[in-house]
């Protein structure tokens, strides 16, 4: 696929890398605030606290100063109709949206995707916020953590690529397959008249997003960057990027992952990598540096298990690979920095083919959510030290691991979380959980 595959062509000072959350909410508003044409903007929320609505203040002004600027702005509808996981009653995102929205003289899209009939089932994983002809790609939703606009953050990856035909191909993708789709509804639409999708709509909305892709005129050779998309497990063209990334690499794998749980064949193309004798970085967040991670001074709720549960996972392939760990080839490199939390995707090869994505690397991301990535193929070597000084920014707050050891066992683990995961491994649900997680 790796020798197949066109991009679209893009000089060296195209890219910028932006590596701390504060620069991207700094970058957003700035662009915002500067559009002419069109901004597209696609995160799985866009959150009613601080932030959340300062970026929405900022596209309500743009549109205002310029009444004919296209503003569309995709999130996922199941996920903008619910609070946050523990609150009560009718509370959800979209809340906002209808009264900034409908109190405004010049209004905007905020549109909401139901990729399956639950959230559980599958969401809108879809990344990107384009603005005229600059793509700022980012694996961050629109909220105070991702934005760092109180003490925590959520760390991600950020980059800005200044392109028209990406810009032209990821908008035009959008429209084309998504916003204008019959079971895609307005989040702005008064309550008491809101037209909500047919079920047979949203039931069937999979199969048409499984057959979006992106155009544009290719090429193949030089210094590029293709757009690719995927849902599905059936012929998700992302998930064949991601393996063939890492079947066909030479020398060295750097990834990153926020939840160590890798899809079956994932796993078993890193151990073939590695009884090569190629070395893999694999970076992947601390059990406490997950979202879902609940201090044992709070009060313990069921979904704070799940950090627990992708330790586990992590120490299981640590265990196997052990080997490889001894022999300097495997490095897993712990994040952890206070109480802030990692959300950091993607996949660099040889130093040569680097895929930026908010994909998951996990069964969730590969089977039920609709993901996308940019892949970068750097031929002559122009971002070589830009990738370096990045993964030398990730690598900050890290901690090597030596030994599968180190990693705690579940006699380490708290009480509650003890007895819902003994549990779980009496049910023997663990095989469904890591599905949808």
């Amino acid at each position: 696929m790796l020798d197949k595959l066109g991009g679209i062509a893009l000089p060296a000072d195209a890219i910028r890398w932006l590596l701390t959350p504060a620069a991207l909410k700094a970058e957003l508003l700035k662009q915002i605030a500067n559009a002419k044409r069109a901004i597209t903007l696609a995160a799985l929320y866009l959150e009613d606290d601080e932030a959340g609505r300062e970026v929405l203040a900022a596209l309500m002004a743009a549109k205002a100063a310029r009444p004919e600027l296209d503003v569309t702005i995709l999130v996922d509808f199941h996920r903008a109709r619910r609070g946050l996981i523990g609150h009560k009653g009718d509370s959800g995102n979209y809340l906002m949206y209808q009264k900034v929205v409908n109190a405004a003289e010049h209004p905007i899209n905020i549109l909401g995707v139901p990729v399956k009939s639950r959230e559980f089932m599958g969401v809108l994983h879809l990344k990107g916020f384009i603005i005229d002809d600059t793509v700022i790609y980012s694996g961050a939703s629109l909220n105070n953590i991702y934005l760092h606009q109180g003490k925590k953050y959520r760390f991600d990856r950020y980059h800005v690529i200044e392109s028209k035909p990406l810009a032209e191909s990821m908008r035009n993708m959008v429209m084309e397959y998504i916003a204008s789709d019959r079971a895609v509804t307005s989040l702005t639409q008064d309550k008491a008249t809101e037209k909500l999708p047919e079920k047979n709509d949203v039931r069937s909305l999979k199969q048409r997003l499984a057959k979006a892709k992106y155009r544009f005129s290719a090429t193949k050779s030089g210094n590029r960057i293709t757009p690719v998309v995927g849902l599905g497990r059936k012929k998700n063209k992302l998930n064949k990027l991601v393996i063939d990334l890492v079947s066909q690499s030479k020398r060295s794998l750097f990834i990153c992952t926020p939840y160590f749980n890798p899809p079956y064949i994932l796993s078993r193309a890193l151990a073939k990598h590695l009884r090569k004798g190629k070395r893999i970085d694999i970076v992947v967040g601390d059990k406490t540096a997950n979202d879902f991670y609940i201090p044992p001074e709070e009060t313990f709720s069921t979904i704070g298990a799940l950090p627990y549960m992708y330790e586990q996972s992590l120490r299981k392939f640590a265990k196997r690979q052990q080997w490889a760990i001894d022999a300097g080839l495997l490095n897993i490199h712990l994040w952890k920095h206070d109480r802030n939390s990692y959300h950091l995707k993607g996949i660099s090869a040889d130093d040569r083919l680097h895929l930026i994505t908010g994909s998951n690397l996990n069964p969730r991301a590969w089977a039920l959510d609709l993901e996308n990535g940019l892949l970068l193929q750097d031929e002559t070597q122009a971002w070589t030290e830009q990738f370096k000084q990045e993964q030398a920014h990730i690598l900050e707050h890290t901690e090597r691991l030596y030994h599968y050891s180190q990693i705690d066992t579940l006699n380490n683990y708290p009480k509650p979380v003890r007895k819902i995961m003994n549990r779980i491994r009496r049910l023997r649900a663990d095989f469904l959980l890591r599905r949808i997680l």
